[in-house]
């Protein structure tokens, strides 16, 4: 009985040594030296202070600020403690009160704005934190936003281009802008 106590034992701490303790701690130091920003939660900071991260989405909801999607988690948008998707079918009443709900804000944050609002817009994306919205989305805002920061729509699209992220190698992924970095640079270009 000992004989095969033992090597199964041995196994054991051996195995969870290598795959608890150092695979783990390999993995850590790799992150941390070759790509630390990203290892460390892509967070953007001002004057010192974290003031969100590059991969979680935030509310915006001033008219001079871009707005980004929906967020399905409760109790508070983009909560990335609780990231999930909303789980309302096309057919759920809650589905299309909130998109109802945040076609009325847009509307009443550009009145004069009749062009079709993207989906994007409308929808929370499957983690509820999705920090990025679609070059449709951007456009579809612009107007509104130039308007209220006293902008015309030419230097503000460049602006836009700027922040303008394309897809991996040409072709994985769509063409999108993050919209707290943009945010951000919009308010750097009104106050350096």
């Amino acid at each position: 009985m000992n004989n095969i106590i033992r090597p199964l034992f041995t196994s054991f701490i051996f195995l969870t040594l290598v795959t608890g303790v150092g695979y783990p701690l390999l993995v850590t130091a790799i992150g941390q030296k070759f790509f630390p920003y990203q290892a460390n939660g892509s967070l953007i900071e001002r004057q010192g202070k974290v003031i969100g991260s590059q991969l979680i989405g935030q509310s915006f909801t001033e008219p001079q600020y871009f707005w980004g999607r929906l967020s399905a988690t409760s109790p508070t948008p983009y909560n990335s403690g609780l990231s999930g998707g909303s789980n309302l079918g096309p057919l759920n009443p809650a589905l299309l009160q909130n998109a109802q709900a945040r076609l009325d804000a847009l509307h009443a944050a550009d009145p004069g704005n009749q062009a079709a609002v993207p989906i994007d817009l409308v929808t929370s994306s499957a983690s509820g934190l999705d920090p990025e919205i679609s070059l449709a989305a951007v456009e579809y805002q612009l107007k509104r936003v130039a308007n209220s920061r006293h902008l015309s729509e030419a230097r503000l699209r460049a602006l836009v281009n700027a922040q303008v992220q394309h897809p991996w190698l040409g072709f994985v992924g769509e063409t999108r802008v993050n919209v707290l970095t943009l945010n951000l640079a919009l308010d750097a270009m009104i106050h350096p």
